[in-house]
């Protein structure tokens, strides 16, 4: 997947570094009478617990531990900062660092700790971890306009966190690994295997619409209990929308990860109990590309 990004090279079989060798294990558990279809249950029902998610109102089932997240974050964060840069300016950080400690107080999931920092790139974007990690690109800080915007970013990217969005990403790029495994020993298992990638990545795609609108939903809400103008949201994702309009062009894509600008302002003005006009429920860019 995308953490190929940090990937130089593989130095032996690909799946004794990834996991283990399903090939070889498969014929060694035939050979002792041992299912595939019990392996899988097995292997994906182990250590699996069920919690109530207090963001999405929901009862969900999660295969990794809160310490195995954070675990993971750690891991991931270290290889981040070898790859970038962190700002070096201590009040930046210290700006972003108060901001972010003020939204984790309101918050509802307080079982782990939040780390923030800043990377030193120009890209406008943010991005949150498991167990706790926000990173935020210099180049958003540039943009935002003021703390109140700053803290809807902030917000927004705490929100993922608590809806244990990536978590939920990891649980099912594992059970569709194991479910490719029974599809390959079908007949015909090309075609379904290619029919089965494209439904897992439209349905990935879908999670992401959906977890980005509940993260502005959550990120608006503890903006405002954290003691922000929560509209400072609505502000910079207009300045969000006028950044991309000013990227080069690019193919149109079905595989579409975030949500119009529009419909991340109209969800965001449904938290805050505003008036919903015509045009937040369309869809488009009102205004050429330019």
């Amino acid at each position: 997947g995308k953490g190929a990004l940090f990937i130089r090279r593989i130095e032996g079989c690909f799946y004794n570094v990834v996991g283990l060798p399903l090939r070889r294990l498969r014929l060694m558990l035939k050979r002792f009478g041992v299912g595939i279809l019990l392996l899988f249950f097995c292997i994906y029902f182990a250590g699996c617990s069920t919690e109530y998610n207090i963001v999405t109102n929901e009862q969900e089932t999660y295969y990794y531990s809160t310490e195995r997240e954070e675990q993971m974050g750690r891991t991931i964060a270290r290889q981040i900062e070898k790859e970038y840069k962190l700002v070096d300016d201590p009040l930046v950080q210290h700006r972003v660092d108060e901001i972010g400690k003020r939204i984790v107080a309101v918050c509802d999931r307080k079982d782990i700790d939040y780390t923030f920092k800043v990377i030193d790139e120009d890209e406008v974007n943010a991005v949150a971890l498991p167990g706790g990690y926000v990173y935020v690109f210099n180049g958003l800080l540039e943009k935002v306009k003021n703390d109140d915007e700053l803290a809807g970013v902030l917000a927004h990217e705490v929100g993922h966190i608590v809806a244990r969005h990536s978590i939920k990403k990891l649980q099912a790029l594992q059970g569709y690994s194991l479910v490719r495994i029974l599809v390959a020993q079908a007949p015909g298992s090309g075609e379904a295997g290619a029919a089965a990638d494209a439904a897992f990545l439209e349905l990935l795609m879908g999670y992401s619409r959906e977890d980005e609108l509940l993260a502005d939903q959550l990120g608006a809400r503890y903006a405002k209990l954290a003691g922000y103008n929560p509209r400072g949201m609505l502000d910079f994702l207009e300045t969000l929308q006028e950044v991309n309009k000013r990227k080069p062009l690019r193919q149109r894509s079905y595989y579409k990860t975030h949500p119009y600008v529009p419909d991340r302002v109209r969800v965001v003005k449904q938290e805050l109990g505003e008036n919903i006009t015509f045009s937040d429920y369309i869809n488009i860019e009102q205004e050429p590309h330019k």
